[in-house]
Order: C-alpha cells, then sequence, then structure tokens
C-alpha cells in the first residue's frame, strides 16, 4: 500500500521505516515542524514531570533528573528515560488515562511540572486540577505547519499515486486537510483511506466531511499500523 505520512519529525520517518518493514510504500512528507521555545524551566520542588509528548524531553533540565516522570505512552516513556530522566511511569496513551495513573500514584495536593506544547489538550491537566492537584506548565516546543503542500504528496495526489494517509494528531489531520484543499488536491486526499490514532484524530477528518477507514482502538503505532492489514 503507498501511504502518507504526514506526522512531524523524528516521528515521520520512524513511521516510513516501519512502514517499510511492513511491505508498504511510505511517502515521508510531515506538514508540520516541531522547534523548540526557549525559555528558563520553572523552579521546583516539583513530585512529578507530566510529558504528554516526547518533544518536550529535550526542555528538560539536569536538575530534574531523579523527580517522577509520568509519560503519556510508550515513546515518550522511553525518550525520557533514555535521556536519564525519572523513575519513569508509562501511560496508556492518551490524557485522560495519564491523569488516572497520576491519580494512583500521588496524592492529591501534589505539585507537577507539565512540559508541554504551546497548543494543547485539555487533559490531562484539566482532571488533575478538579482533583486538587497543583500544575505549572512550561512550554518547551511549537508545531508549525509548513507553508504549503510538499510537492511529493502534491504530485502522488495528482497521479492517483497514493492509497492511504495516517494521521496521529488532530492538529496534523486539520493541516493536512487544508494544505490539500489550498493545493487543488482535496478531492485526491479524501478518496484515500484515512487511518487514524484515535476517535480525537478522527474527528477533524469527519468534521471537515472526509470518511475514516480505521481508527485505532488505543492510541499506540501499532495498533494503528495493524489495521493497514484489515
Amino acid at each position: 500500500m503507498r501511504v502518507w505520512v504526514a506526522r512531524p519529525e523524528p516521528g515521520a520517518s520512524r513511521t516510513g521505516a516501519a512502514l517499510a518493514g511492513l511491505g508498504h510504500e511510505p511517502l515521508v512528507a510531515p506538514v508540520l515542524v516541531v522547534c523548540p521555545v526557549d525559555g528558563p524551566v520553572p523552579q521546583g520542588p516539583f513530585d512529578g514531570i507530566l510529558l504528554t509528548s516526547a518533544h518536550a524531553v529535550p526542555a528538560l533540565g539536569a536538575d530534574l533528573a531523579g523527580v517522577p516522570v509520568f509519560a503519556v505512552g510508550a515513546r515518550t516513556a522511553e525518550k525520557a528515560a533514555r535521556a536519564g530522566f525519572g523513575p519513569v511511569v508509562e501511560g496508556p496513551g492518551d490524557g485522560a488515562g495519564l491523569a488516572a495513573l497520576v491519580m494512583r500514584h500521588l496524592r492529591p495536593g501534589a505539585c507537577l511540572l507539565h512540559a508541554a506544547g504551546t497548543e494543547r489538550k485539555a487533559e490531562p491537566a484539566a482532571s488533575l486540577r478538579v482533583a486538587g492537584f497543583r500544575l505549572v506548565t512550561h512550554v518547551a516546543y511549537r508545531a508549525e505547519p509548513v507553508g504549503t503542500l510538499p510537492d511529493a504528496v502534491a504530485a502522488a495526489l495528482g497521479r492517483n499515486g497514493l492509497d492511504a494517509s495516517l494521521h496521529y494528531s488532530r492538529r496534523s489531520a486539520e493541516t493536512a486537510v487544508s494544505l490539500c484543499e489550498a493545493a487543488g488536491r482535496g478531492g485526491a486526499f479524501r478518496s484515500l483511506n484515512h487511518y487514524c490514532l484515535s476517535a480525537d484524530v478522527a474527528r477533524a477528518l469527519e468534521e471537515a466531511g472526509i470518511p475514516v477507514h480505521f481508527v485505532a482502538a488505543c492510541p499506540r503505532e501499532t495498533v494503528l499500523l495493524d489495521g493497514l492489514a484489515r
């Protein structure tokens, strides 16, 4: 299957390699570019670090080593552990599940450093605050959309050279839709089979009137890639 991978790097190349290993033909062409945001990390002490994306890990300072890390999923947990942070507790892959994980390990009143992007979902912060946790947010990165639809994608859509598209976040899905429409490739994009990491990601396409072929039962890449065989 010929598959467009639109997620940002470095995840895009990793996904492309996984697709190739499964016998697919990946087209790695991100629509978002992740950039660090300069600024000092707030001073603690903190009872835990909340990570909702692996992109936030480079912003953490060495003085936070030894503080428990609550990571949204496997990839974020792995990156935090490799960078020397932790102990690391791995979450189920979504914000609500991450909030529940923190509640099982820490008591209300605990202070958490949430290293996050400029644009983020309400969870896990909303549930944790309601439960009595104190959160200090540090904006560690931003994701900027590319200016135009990547040439390779425009060409592939123009010659019916793609079968499917993988969507890992609501933001990247929304950006892919708008870029394809602006480039005059909206119809070809809509005709692809769209595979989404979660129901929240799928809603970005459904709200644009685009049918979704597959939604992963849990937000893990292995589950998403398994869906390509269906």
